[in-house]
Protein backbone atom coordinates (compact mmCIF):
# COMPACT_ATOMS: atom_id res chain seq x y z
CA UNK A 1 0.00 0.00 0.00
CA UNK A 2 1.21 3.73 -1.11
CA UNK A 3 1.56 5.99 1.78
CA UNK A 4 -0.34 8.72 0.12
CA UNK A 5 1.53 11.37 1.82
CA UNK A 6 5.10 10.08 0.71
CA UNK A 7 4.41 7.14 -2.25
CA UNK A 8 7.50 4.93 -2.61
CA UNK A 9 9.23 6.66 0.41
CA UNK A 10 12.30 4.65 0.41
CA UNK A 11 12.70 4.50 -3.41
CA UNK A 12 13.05 8.20 -3.75
CA UNK A 13 15.03 8.49 -0.40
CA UNK A 14 17.48 6.52 -2.85
CA UNK A 15 17.29 8.99 -5.72
CA UNK A 16 17.64 11.93 -3.87
CA UNK A 17 20.46 10.25 -1.87
CA UNK A 18 21.94 9.74 -5.36
CA UNK A 19 21.35 13.16 -6.86
CA UNK A 20 23.21 14.73 -3.15
CA UNK A 21 26.03 12.61 -4.47
CA UNK A 22 26.17 14.24 -7.44
CA UNK A 23 25.66 17.77 -6.92
CA UNK A 24 28.31 17.40 -4.05
CA UNK A 25 31.36 15.51 -6.06
CA UNK A 26 30.23 18.30 -8.95
CA UNK A 27 28.80 20.98 -7.71
CA UNK A 28 26.81 23.74 -10.04
CA UNK A 29 27.43 25.01 -13.43
CA UNK A 30 27.41 22.09 -15.14
CA UNK A 31 24.99 21.60 -18.61
CA UNK A 32 21.78 19.47 -17.81
CA UNK A 33 23.67 16.84 -19.82
CA UNK A 34 26.47 16.52 -17.26
CA UNK A 35 24.34 15.69 -14.54
CA UNK A 36 22.34 13.36 -15.95
CA UNK A 37 25.36 10.93 -17.00
CA UNK A 38 26.38 11.24 -13.46
CA UNK A 39 22.77 10.53 -12.40
CA UNK A 40 23.09 7.68 -14.22
CA UNK A 41 26.68 6.40 -12.90
CA UNK A 42 25.30 6.58 -9.79
CA UNK A 43 21.77 5.08 -10.15
CA UNK A 44 24.15 1.98 -11.49
CA UNK A 45 26.65 2.13 -8.30
CA UNK A 46 23.64 2.41 -5.75
CA UNK A 47 21.93 -0.88 -8.02
CA UNK A 48 18.46 1.85 -8.67
CA UNK A 49 17.05 0.39 -11.68
CA UNK A 50 16.14 3.00 -14.33
CA UNK A 51 15.36 3.57 -17.69
CA UNK A 52 17.45 6.65 -19.04
CA UNK A 53 15.29 9.17 -21.65
CA UNK A 54 12.10 6.94 -21.58
CA UNK A 55 9.72 7.73 -24.25
CA UNK A 56 6.15 8.46 -22.65
CA UNK A 57 2.50 8.09 -24.19
CA UNK A 58 0.49 10.94 -23.79
CA UNK A 59 -3.24 10.24 -23.95
CA UNK A 60 -6.36 12.49 -24.56
CA UNK A 61 -9.82 11.38 -23.74
CA UNK A 62 -8.15 8.03 -24.11
CA UNK A 63 -6.57 8.75 -27.66
CA UNK A 64 -3.08 8.80 -27.58
CA UNK A 65 -1.92 12.33 -28.85
CA UNK A 66 1.65 12.43 -28.24
CA UNK A 67 4.72 11.28 -26.54
CA UNK A 68 7.44 12.93 -24.23
CA UNK A 69 10.84 11.85 -23.11
CA UNK A 70 10.93 11.92 -19.39
CA UNK A 71 14.67 12.42 -17.83
CA UNK A 72 14.68 8.69 -16.54
CA UNK A 73 12.08 6.32 -14.75
CA UNK A 74 13.18 4.72 -11.86
CA UNK A 75 11.99 0.82 -11.45
CA UNK A 76 8.66 1.75 -13.70
CA UNK A 77 7.09 3.82 -11.15
CA UNK A 78 8.90 7.18 -10.47
CA UNK A 79 9.12 9.86 -12.95
CA UNK A 80 12.39 11.88 -12.91
CA UNK A 81 12.94 15.29 -14.19
CA UNK A 82 16.12 17.43 -13.63
CA UNK A 83 16.75 20.54 -14.45
CA UNK A 84 19.79 23.27 -14.23
CA UNK A 85 18.08 26.48 -13.54
CA UNK A 86 18.55 29.05 -10.38
CA UNK A 87 15.43 28.50 -8.88
CA UNK A 88 12.37 26.04 -9.09
CA UNK A 89 9.12 27.86 -9.63
CA UNK A 90 5.82 26.39 -9.97
CA UNK A 91 6.10 25.93 -14.32
CA UNK A 92 8.42 23.02 -13.59
CA UNK A 93 5.67 21.57 -11.15
CA UNK A 94 3.12 22.18 -13.53
CA UNK A 95 4.92 20.23 -16.05
CA UNK A 96 5.79 17.38 -13.99
CA UNK A 97 2.38 16.67 -12.79
CA UNK A 98 0.96 17.17 -16.11
CA UNK A 99 3.49 14.63 -17.31
CA UNK A 100 2.05 12.05 -14.09
CA UNK A 101 -1.12 12.59 -15.23
CA UNK A 102 -0.98 12.07 -18.76
CA UNK A 103 1.07 8.79 -18.02
CA UNK A 104 -0.95 7.39 -15.12
CA UNK A 105 2.40 7.53 -12.90
CA UNK A 106 1.16 8.63 -9.19
CA UNK A 107 4.64 10.13 -8.45
CA UNK A 108 7.57 12.35 -9.75
CA UNK A 109 11.01 14.07 -8.40
CA UNK A 110 12.24 17.45 -9.86
CA UNK A 111 16.05 17.35 -9.38
CA UNK A 112 17.09 21.37 -9.38
CA UNK A 113 21.39 20.99 -9.69
CA UNK A 114 21.56 24.81 -10.63
CA UNK A 115 21.26 26.39 -7.16
CA UNK A 116 24.42 26.46 -4.84
CA UNK A 117 22.50 22.75 -2.82
CA UNK A 118 20.34 20.39 -4.81
CA UNK A 119 16.48 21.52 -5.08
CA UNK A 120 14.08 18.49 -5.10
CA UNK A 121 10.72 18.27 -5.20
CA UNK A 122 8.25 15.72 -4.79
CA UNK A 123 5.21 15.91 -7.31
CA UNK A 124 1.73 13.84 -6.81
CA UNK A 125 -0.28 12.82 -9.15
Amino acid sequence: MLDRQYPYKELTGKIIGAAMEVHNTLGCGFLESVYEEALAVEFHLRDIKFERQRSLDVFYKDIKVKQFICDFLIEGSVLVELKVIKELASIETAQVLNYLKATNLKLGLLLNFGSGSLQYKRVIN
